[in-house]
């Protein structure tokens, strides 16, 4: 059975979909673009404060979930312009600690709301 995780710690889908479905121990939440949940805004700064962002917002919904950064096995990251890569990169590194999970990092034509990054996860307990 599917549940519906949602919080207000992170931003509001802006579209049909969920922030994250939970089946059983695994959980697979949406991309998340580096919008502040209060204002609705990027987070100013260019790509790598939109990056930080995301991972608050990553992290806002895995807590919601009772899931945690560790839990992280597989994420995807989206960007703009494949020239960002290494500074996207020095964020992501940090965001983990020990072994990081499996990743793709593709470069897409357009982001919604004309993001630079967006980054989605699947997480195990």
């Amino acid at each position: 059975m599917k549940k519906v995780i949602a919080t207000k710690q992170a931003p509001a889908a802006i579209g049909p979909y969920s922030q994250a479905i939970e089946v059983g121990n695994m959980l697979f939440a949406s991309g998340q673009l580096g919008l502040d949940p209060e204002t609705g805004d990027f987070a100013p700064g260019g790509v790598k404060a939109q990056a930080e962002q995301s991972f608050r917002n990553i992290q806002a919904i895995l807590a919601e979930a009772g899931y945690t950064m560790e839990n992280v096995v597989k994420t995807t990251v989206y960007l703009a312009d494949m020239a960002d890569f290494a500074a996207v990169n020095e964020v992501y590194a940090a965001q983990f600690s020990g072994d990081f999970p499996a990743r793709s990092a593709v470069a897409v034509k357009t982001l919604p709301k004309n993001g630079l990054v967006e980054i989605e996860v699947i997480a195990v307990k």
